[in-house]
């Protein structure tokens, strides 16, 4: 399937825009208080353990050195510290169970009518999903293994987990082409938008001094002016969002355009009452702006 934005409708909003739709849906799963708590159920011990093995569970009981690639830009100390002990507590099988439970908790918490909303979208979804090319794409290709169950409010929410994980593989290999690493990719990332270093520094486990060095690298490069992206880096970081929207924009040539924008307003209104709750803080570690109006990054910081 040609990867070009051609492949999305002229009339409906840009991939960027589901992107931060989809995204909110997902993200449900590290921020909502039924996700944590049906992750501890299962014998995991604290957030980062639970988010690890949640996150890394469809690709089975795997080791740091695997996630530590896949998610691409935490301290691998950091993996460390949660995997592989996780599996002792809680194996992938279970982890799953709880992780699709505990976000369908969630969003019928949040979203009142997602029971009503859920069962026309969930097919479209779906044709999307398996539309897309998993080719290069791990995290991806193991969420789109997964069975959803019967439930429609947990398979629209494995759904855009999967779009998401599709979307993040691809702006993986973009970043990692343009010659970045995932320390590098945070900070040039902070620089862009203007948020807080420390934010992203912190919870991706990077040392102040590690994260300095980071920055000198990229100044090296004639990436980094002072305190803000050169002209060179600003052109890098549009390339590598470009690239990230032409990726990711492929598999939704599977809808037409009705198909198109019935999916994309079903996803808008869930993600605008899950942001609208205050689940998600702005700023916040993965990336997220809110999925109002203004437009935001693609990158995948979570």
């Amino acid at each position: 399937m040609d990867p070009s934005p051609s492949a999305v409708p002229d009339e409906g909003p840009s991939p960027r825009a589901l992107w931060r739709w989809f995204e909110a849906v997902h993200a449900v799963t590290y921020f909502a208080p039924e996700c944590r708590e049906r992750l501890a159920v299962t014998g995991l011990r604290g957030f980062w353990m639970g988010y690890f093995a949640g996150r890394a569970a469809p690709l089975g009981p795997v080791g740091p050195a695997v996630v530590s690639a896949t998610f691409f830009n935490f301290h691998p100390s950091m993996v460390e510290r949660s995997l592989p002990d996780a599996w002792d507590f809680a194996g992938p099988p279970s982890v799953l169970r709880a992780r699709c439970e505990g976000a369908a908790a969630a969003l019928r918490r949040i979203v009142p009518s997602v029971d009503r909303i859920a069962p026309p979208l969930v097919p479209l979804v779906d044709r999307v999903v398996a539309a897309a090319d998993g080719s290069g794409r791990p995290l991806f290709s193991a969420n789109r293994a997964l069975d959803a169950g019967g439930d429609p409010v947990g398979a629209l929410w494995q759904g855009c987990t999967s779009l998401r994980e599709h979307r993040g593989d691809g702006h993986v290999a973009t970043l990692v082409a343009r010659g970045l690493d995932g320390c590098e990719a945070l900070v040039a990332f902070a620089a862009s938008e203007g948020a807080p270093a420390d934010l992203f520094r912190a919870n991706r486990g990077w040392s102040a001094e590690e994260w300095g060095k980071a920055r000198d690298r990229l100044e090296g490069r004639g990436l980094f002016d002072g305190d803000r992206l050169s002209r060179a880096g600003s052109e890098l970081r549009d390339d590598i969002e470009r690239t990230t929207d032409r990726l990711a924009g492929a598999p939704w040539a599977a809808l037409d355009g009705d198909e198109y924008r019935e999916l994309s307003a079903g996803l808008r209104q869930v993600a605008r009452a899950v942001t609208g709750r205050g689940v998600i803080p702005f700023p916040n570690p993965i990336g997220l702006p809110d999925p109002g109006p203004a437009s935001g990054p693609a990158d995948r910081a979570g």
